[in-house]
């Protein structure tokens, strides 16, 4: 396994085969882990038939809806078990387009971490409310003055990461589990004196299922780069 794309669902049964179909299409030997949080409109039924055709697509399946940042650490794991060099986090519901990997994989020959920037150029996001696009522009304002960390887009869940970055993180010591998993992940590789490189990509709003985001989600983010903050002031980023 050298390149493994790592998608967390729930409820995603209208996209995922089709984001299949997309990632086995393309020219690099992808493999492709589901990471399913026990969706009930059967979206692992789906994946596991898809799976009786195609050796490079894997499932995990968990008993409940553990959240997004517990999923991505399996898939990490798993990962870095079976050898994989580039680790790709990538949405299902079409948000983050499939053509862009070869960029990614391009980047990835030159720094640790190539992240899917949605303001790295202006404004790339396409079908967004603008409450929402005002919400996801000045959190990344927000994280970038309280840590310091050199993004402009440090919320966005499109990632490269090289093996040797998630090799010299701490997982274990990874503690969120919303969208604020994203900011914390790049945050300890930064720390770690890994190289990290933003790449401009189109977001596209989804087309079918629904948004995960809630208050929840945002207030954990908001508290998390405090707390980075202050790991990072006592030295205990690891």
């Amino acid at each position: 396994m050298d390149k493994l794309v790592i998608v967390p669902t729930y409820n995603e049964r209208d996209n995922i085969v089709p984001l299949l179909d997309r990632l086995m299409a393309l020219p690099l030997g992808l493999e492709v882990l589901i990471v399913d949080d026990n969706s009930p409109d059967g979206t692992a039924d789906l994946v596991r038939a898809r799976m009786e055709k195609e050796p490079r697509i894997h499932l995990i399946t968990r008993p409940g809806k553990l959240g997004l940042g517990s999923a991505y650490l399996a898939g990490f794991h798993f990962a870095l078990d079976r050898g994989a060099e580039y680790i790709f986090e990538m949405d299902a519901d079409f948000s983050h387009d499939p053509d862009a990997i070869p960029e990614f994989i391009r980047n990835a020959q030159e720094v640790d971490v190539v992240l899917g920037s949605r303001y790295l150029h202006g404004v790339t996001v396409v079908n967004w409310p603008l409450q929402r696009l005002v919400l996801s522009y000045c959190a990344n304002l927000y994280t970038r003055l309280i840590t310091g960390l050199p993004l402009k887009d440090a919320t966005g869940g499109y990632k490269c990461f090289r093996r040797r970055a998630l090799e010299g993180v701490r997982l274990d010591a990874v503690q969120s589990d919303g969208y604020s998993f994203q900011i914390e992940m790049s945050f300890r590789c930064w720390k770690r004196g890994f190289s990290l490189r933003e790449i401009p990509i189109l977001f596209v709003d989804r087309q079918a299922g629904s948004s995960k985001m809630n208050r929840k989600i945002i207030w954990e983010a908001a508290r998390m780069v405090w707390k980075l903050r202050f790991l990072d002031l006592l030295g205990r980023v690891e």
